[in-house]
């Protein structure tokens, strides 16, 4: 099972992390109510671009509601809900590949380069302290590689596979945090 868009083993100090925002970011349990929220964040075009694993048809309310049934009915999976100062701005999950933990995220666009992915990843690698856990970011998706650089992870390998969102075949960075 693929997920769109996609994590250094310490963790920065208050004093080290990059503060570009007064938002304040917590995580909670997904609610129903949320997914109204996340289908419209995936239905931005750039957003889908560097995400590249979405669904071949964003505006299409029953594949992204059966997707979500799935995520929410899989125990194995943990996935919370992203808000900044009380909005939900996205989620964040790990799931199971081949037997390995993956973490996984989606941001509303209007939040980018905000700190509000960085603070949300940390957090959950708070919660979710398995290791080795992996990440998979496309190759151009700059952003996101940052973000899990930041956490820890290094490049451990790449990949190719079709991306919907992109219809072509991308190159994916594999990166994992040990321990």
């Amino acid at each position: 099972m693929k997920f769109p868009c996609t994590l250094k083993s310490y963790q920065p100090s208050s004093s080290q992390r990059r503060d570009e925002s007064a938002a304040v970011i917590t995580l909670r349990p997904v609610d129903p109510s949320d997914l109204d929220q996340f289908f419209n964040h995936q239905l931005d075009p750039m957003a889908n671009h560097m995400a590249a694993f979405a669904a071949k048809n964003p505006s299409d309310r029953g594949v992204f509601n059966h997707h979500w049934q799935n995520i929410l009915g899989d125990e194995s999976i943990t996935v919370r809900t992203i808000e900044s100062d009380g909005a939900v701005v996205g989620s964040v999950l790990m799931y199971l590949n081949d037997d390995v933990p993956e973490i996984s995220y989606w941001i509303d666009k209007a939040y980018w380069g905000q700190g509000v992915t960085t603070d949300a990843v940390g957090q959950f690698l708070k919660e979710f302290t398995a290791r080795p856990i992996r990440a998979r970011t496309v190759v151009d998706n700059m952003g996101s590689i940052k973000v899990l650089e930041r956490w820890g992870f290094t490049e451990v390998g790449r990949a190719k596979d079709f991306a919907n969102a992109r219809g072509t075949v991308v190159e994916e960075v594999i990166m994992e945090l040990s321990a």
